[in-house]
């Protein structure tokens, strides 16, 4: 222990005992500690605690501790989080490959129960259910039954996994969304080990992990090779962050929605640039807010770009803690520590922000965001100009087109801008009730007037947690939601994360005949191509209460203000006003029916699960036996043949483009999570090994199969590749040579039925696998925000299995480009004005990187491009790895192969 450390000690006395704590205060020759930003604060607790001179040095506690937030700097930092959270399509793979480990450790002679988690791991099974069934009484039964028949095998190894693993646990299916989870139950704010009080900290394998800084606690979302490596106790290590505060003032208008309010907080911090730097709010402006409104602004921090966005600790937080079921005891400590260390909210503190922005709460209009970027808000009063802009804009249409159609005893014209889907959906809105029970009260006033959703739109209700249905059946609005379409089709992510399942036949069969731009409405944080349905080409993201009123309406082609949005029983319109609930409604209701007793009683088993779970058994093994007929769990080839030592960083030589991809490429373009198209070459592998269609699920249940993921990789049905031009989906042009060589190639390379020639147009996963056989490396070439969106490990891991060696994209979202390092691939991003297109380049070079084994974090690389006439084309490129020990992990081939050689004792 170091005099830093000694001389921080000191004792905090509560009624439930005495206990120890690092005070910040002791640092204060460093630098003004009030001054720091909160969420600075946390990060210099946990170096000062963990400081021992051989991971965290005086140096990290010392630049902390005098935080220049006009100046950072570039000093790096490591971050040792409390917790580490799951959720099961990012889980899974997590838990395959902690399970990969020890069987490389077992190959290696290694002791296999080092591979175990050292700090404490919750999953929680959100992602599988998918809304197969709707609008019925009996939906949710339905849709429960395919997932436990679906996912089997996948709940069968995440068993074996919490019998085989220390320190990991798993909530169950059919127990809410992850971030909600801990939202409600298991954060804590303050953390206690060894007699010792420290904050609240984690990392989640799911972007939206940052809902837990609505909660004052620190967390992020980072890709699962990462999460995998906090797990087995190593550090994230990080350069020290700018801090940009974003000062509320006023309160939310009549009408205005939390929603309304984040979706104007993401176009703003979009504008003003966030990516890799921490936000953090403050102001008056807080105490108008619930702790649920902060978590809804705090959980889409991804979509603003920012690593997270942060509430400190004050009065609502304790009040929220206790609402939820938190004992008394732990409140007292949450309160005495935040106090001591300067992490309670005090509007006093002159805190240095990096950058400022300023929002009065009371310009919030209601808004939708869309039609495929969360980013891109709308005003609702401008919303039918936008859509209709749109449509002539990228589909060249000045009036809709319509299809007659027949379904459910209906007749209608399915008409351009439709909405097919309404779907009341995601973390962000579910966990707040003010915005659900505002949902239930549209229903009730629609119902009493004789409304219903139209004929034609897909309606589901997908709680967060079963409290949510606690509270609308108490306050009666579960009846009026049902009465209009809105039935509880289960407890997940489902539309959000792209569960939305199939459309009905004839709606399906409308829209694919008259290539109708038809629509989804959903109260979800994501609306990237591709991503809710095939067949819906514009998503627009919006309060709960606007989904069932656009519901109700049919069409996003309407103003919703002046148009009727459906007849009364007498025939005579309705218009929006007649429908909505006023604030004090919204309240009155909130206050009478959520209780603390609800979330006591839902919380109390919450790892037991429904008997469904409990029937399924669990495998006891240290060493996971992989069933080589499994579709849904393969022992990835990572570690297969793994060298003992790391060899020599080689240059990339010779290498040919895979992908030429413009702006705005997300992780969901990259390696979708949705349905698997029955063409693709995942589809052929399932079929060749007996999986029937119906059986299919999507790609984010399959990603512990990475022969599926591999196939699936850059096969999202709306990306576009510029050297297959006049193509969508997952395509490519091969660009030879034709021959491939006789005998055994490398251990990376997969099968594929299909021989592309040279100049021919095939799946991406087929150049690959023919590349591959030729010992051709390849290169994808994008460019601006290059894997924008979730937190998706697969993204990596599938570029790497698919043979690329490099990116060259013009900038890259913070997770994605950490996760292409996790996973040995080279991010280079263009210098200055230099871009794709300013080179000249068109995908059809050679590329020659001169990166050499003495390569430094941030340091210029030289590319060499030849095109097929023999023009060379050279620019220098930045190399971002951005830290001396990503080096080490790019070295290794990746994080997880570098800590393998630790525990192995080879690093």
């Amino acid at each position: 222990m170091t005099n830093l450390k000694d001389n921080a000690k000191t004792t905090i006395k509560t009624s439930s005992g005495e206990f120890g704590a690092y005070d910040l205060n002791s640092l204060g020759q460093f630098g003004n500690i009030n001054s720091l930003p909160y969420s600075i604060k946390v990060l210099l607790e946990a170096c000062l605690r963990n400081l021992d001179n051989k991971v965290v040095f005086d140096e990290h506690v010392k630049a902390l501790a005098g935080y220049n937030a006009k100046d950072v700097g570039e000093q790096e930092i490591p971050f040792m989080p409390g917790r580490v959270v799951l959720q099961d399509f990012t889980g899974v793979p997590a838990v395959v490959d902690l399970a990969a480990l020890r069987s490389a450790m077992d190959r290696l002679g290694g002791d296999v129960q080092k591979v175990n988690p050292l700090t404490r791991v919750d999953l929680v099974i959100d992602h599988s259910v998918q809304v197969d069934a709707f609008g019925t009484p009996g939906a949710i039964q339905i849709n429960k039954e395919f997932e436990f028949e679906r996912n089997r095998e996948r709940y069968e190894f995440l068993k074996w996994g919490q019998k085989s693993f220390d320190n990991f646990s798993v909530v169950p299916p059919e127990t809410g969304i992850v971030h909600q989870v801990n939202l409600e139950y298991l954060a804590s704010v303050v953390l206690e080990k060894d007699g010792v009080l420290y904050p609240d900290s984690l990392v989640g394998t799911d972007s939206h992990t940052t809902m837990i800084n609505g909660l004052g606690v620190l967390g992020w979302g980072v890709g699962g090779i990462e999460a995998e490596a906090a797990m087995l106790g190593q550090p994230s290590y990080m350069l020290i962050p700018e801090v940009v505060g974003f000062k509320l003032t006023g309160k939310l208008r009549e009408g205005a929605t939390a929603t309304d309010l984040v979706l104007l907080v993401t176009q703003m911090l979009r504008k003003h640039g966030v990516v890799s730097k921490f936000v953090e709010f403050y102001g008056p402006g807080l105490s108008a807010l619930t702790l649920s409104d902060r978590a809804t602004i705090a959980n889409m921090a991804p979509e603003y770009g920012a690593t997270m966005g942060f509430f400190p600790v004050d009065e609502k937080t304790i009040e929220y803690m206790r609402l939820t079921g938190r004992d008394e005891a732990l409140l007292e400590k949450v309160e005495a520590y935040t106090k001591l260390n300067g992490l309670w909210r005090n509007d006093d503190y002159e805190i240095e922000y990096s950058s400022s922005i300023e929002l009065d709460l009371g310009e919030v209009q209601p808004s939708l965001a869309g039609p495929k970027r969360p980013q891109d808000r709308i005003l609702l009063s401008d919303m039918k100009g936008e859509f209709q802009l749109h449509l002539e804009k990228t589909f060249s249409r000045k009036d809709g087109k319509s299809v007659p159609t027949k379904y459910a005893g209906a007749e209608f014209d399915l008409t351009d801008g439709d909405v097919v889907i309404a779907a009341i959906t995601s973390c962000t809105n579910t966990s707040n009730p003010a915005v659900m029970i505002g949902a239930g009260l549209v229903a009730k006033k629609a119902n009493a007037l004789g409304l219903k959703a139209k004929p034609w739109v897909k309606t589901s209700l997908a709680p967060g947690s079963r409290v949510v249905t606690d509270y609308l059946d108490k306050s009666g609005l579960t009846e009026h939601l049902e009465a209009i379409g809105f039935y509880t089709v289960g407890y997940g992510c489902t539309t959000c994360i792209g569960n939305s399942g199939p459309l009905p036949a004839e709606i399906a069969k409308s829209i694919e005949d008259g290539e109708l731009v038809a629509a989804s409405v959903l109260s979800g944080n994501r609306n990237f191509e591709g991503r809710v349905s095939p067949h819906t080409q514009v998503n627009y993201l919006a309060s709960p209460p606007l989904v069932v009123a656009y519901a109700l309406a049919g069409s996003v082609n309407i103003d919703i203000y002046r148009d009727p949005i459906g007849k009364d029983k007498d025939g005579k319109d309705v218009f929006l006003k007649d429908v909505w609930p006023t604030n004090a409604e919204i309240a009155q209701e909130m206050g009478t029916a959520v209780t603390r007793e609800q979330f006591e009683t839902r919380y109390a088993h919450v790892f037991e699960g429904p008997a469904e779970w409990k029937e399924i058994p669990a495998a006891e093994s240290a060493v996971y036996g992989w069933p080589p007929e499994s579709t849904y769990v393969q022992e990835p080839p990572f570690f297969i043949n793994m060298p003992k030592t790391a060899p020599a960083i080689q240059p990339v030589e010779g290498a040919r483009v895979l992908l030429k991809l413009g702006d705005s490429v997300t992780t969901d373009h990259i390696s979708p999570a949705g349905s698997i198209p029955k063409e693709s070459p995942a589809a052929k592998y399932l079929e060749k090994h007996g999986v029937e269609r119906r059986m299919f699920n999507s790609f984010g249940s399959r990603r512990g199969n990475d022969r599926v993921m591999t196939r699936g990789t850059f096969g999202n049905i709306r990306i576009r590749n510029q050297i297959a031009p006049g193509t969508e989906g997952g395509y490519t042009t091969y660009l030879g040579p034709n021959e491939t060589p006789a005998g055994p190639f490398s251990w990376l390379t997969y099968d594929s039925d299909v021989d592309p020639k040279t100049g021919e147009v095939c799946f991406v996963y087929d150049a690959a696998v023919k590349y591959q056989k030729n010992k051709i490396p390849l290169v994808v070439l994008a460019g601006v925000d290059y894997g924008m969106g979730s937190s998706r490990d697969w993204a990596a891991k599938g570029t790497f299995l698919l043979g690329v060696k490099a990116v060259i994209a013009k900038s890259y979202e913070r997770i994605h480009r950490s996760n292409l390092i996790g996973m040995g691939v080279l991010p280079l991003q263009y210098k200055g004005s230099d871009t794709t297109e300013s080179l000249g380049l068109t995908g059809h070079e050679t590329f020659d990187i001169q990166i050499t084994d003495d390569v430094e974090p941030l340091q210029d690389i030289k590319v060499k491009a030849t095109s097929p006439d023999g023009k060379v084309t050279e620019f220098v490129a930045q190399c971002r790895i951005d830290t001396p020990v990503e080096v080490d992990y790019y070295r290794h081939g990746g994080i997880l192969h570098y800590v393998l050689r630790r525990m192995a004792g080879q690093a």
